[in-house]
């Protein structure tokens, strides 16, 4: 048995136990290392409300706050490598109408590099979809917003403008991009892990996004990317060999631009999702349905949990900080 798998199968109890305990209904662990061996295995239920589907290893799932990692961090670190943006530049180098009423605004001085590592006051989240559906008018109603300003906090607000940004230098809705391989903005309903019985569409969501803010842009820098645990090993391996994205970009990935920070990315620090035994190289995030990657590159390897543990409601402890942590540890030898 490899190291790998050793590990792997240590790891995979707390999920086992999680899901026999009924704290989530399923999920998927994987882990990967930079040679490319890879071990997957999944448990339990894709929905259990208001049906039964088992969950596979190839179920999709709603990545939600990975979409930030995978999908809109790149892009941006490449627009910059490409020299058509400068990291340290003001948003309003490319979405010039932020709040373009007041040219003292502080949002106007808001920077890229700012935006990627969460040092900006934007608040943490707004409920942007109680002011209507048409994404335009959404769109309008965020660049021109005058934000209550507070303590740098992350903020789905950051990538959400990040988000508006690539739209504005590519001329394409978010939607109409590339999602990468392996990835989409949607998939099939009995493919996907069920999220929540939303209260807002009156349905229990499957293969469509369950972030409303997202739903109601109709695409957006800070959630909306749908994966499987193929795809997110993929992904992670490409970062690891260095095959994925540009040695500079990943080199700020890994740039620490805070004691929890770096450019997209969490790093290490008390009480992190990814563990107490995490080399000080690696980076991670989470989503909100229940999602999770993390990428040790001083060890040369990284693992992904991803559990629906929001159905059929948010409003549950699952526990999954706490099963997150203990996986973290279990793959790193505790």
């Amino acid at each position: 048995m490899t190291d790998l798998a050793h590990f792997f199968d240590r790891a995979f109890a707390p999920l086992e136990a999680a899901v026999a305990a009924s704290r989530i209904p399923g999920g998927v662990l994987g882990m990967v290392d930079r040679h490319g061996d890879r071990f997957v295995r999944a448990i339990g239920s894709a929905q259990i409300v208001p049906k039964v589907r088992p969950m596979h290893v190839e179920t999709w799932f709603d990545l939600a706050s990975l979409t930030k990692i995978i999908f809109t961090t790149p892009r941006i670190l490449a627009l910059a490598e490409d020299g058509v943006i400068d990291l340290d530049a003001p948003l309003i180098s490319v979405l010039s109408d932020i709040r373009q009423y007041d040219e003292k605004a502080w949002e106007r001085k808001v920077t890229f590099r700012q935006c990627l590592g969460h040092q900006t006051q934007f608040p943490a989240v707004a409920p942007i979809y109680t002011y209507g559906r048409d994404p335009e008018l959404l769109r309008a109603f965020v660049l021109q917003r005058e934000w209550q300003a507070g303590e740098p906090v992350y903020s789905d607000i950051n990538f959400i403008l990040l988000g508006f940004a690539l739209e504005r230098v590519s001329g394409k809705a978010i939607r109409d991009m590339d999602p990468g391989p392996g990835f989409a903005f949607s998939a099939e309903p009995d493919a996907s892990a069920a999220t929540e019985d939303c209260t807002w569409r009156h349905r229990v969501l499957c293969g469509e996004v369950h972030d409303d803010n997202c739903s109601a842009l109709q695409g957006a820098g800070h959630a909306g990317l749908f994966g499987t645990a193929a795809s997110i090993l993929d992904f992670a391996q490409g970062l690891l060999d260095g095959t994925g994205a540009s040695e500079r970009s990943i080199a700020l990935m890994r740039m620490p631009l805070s004691p929890t920070r770096t450019h997209g990315w969490e790093r290490p620090y008390e009480g992190w999702s990814g563990g107490r035994l995490c080399s000080p190289g690696t980076i991670g995030h989470t989503g909100f349905t229940g999602t999770g990657l993390w990428i040790d590159f001083d060890k040369g390897k990284a693992w992904t949990l991803l559990t629906n543990r929001i159905q059929p409601t948010r409003h549950f402890n699952s526990g999954i900080a706490a099963l997150r942590q203990s996986i973290g540890d279990l793959v790193n030898g505790a």
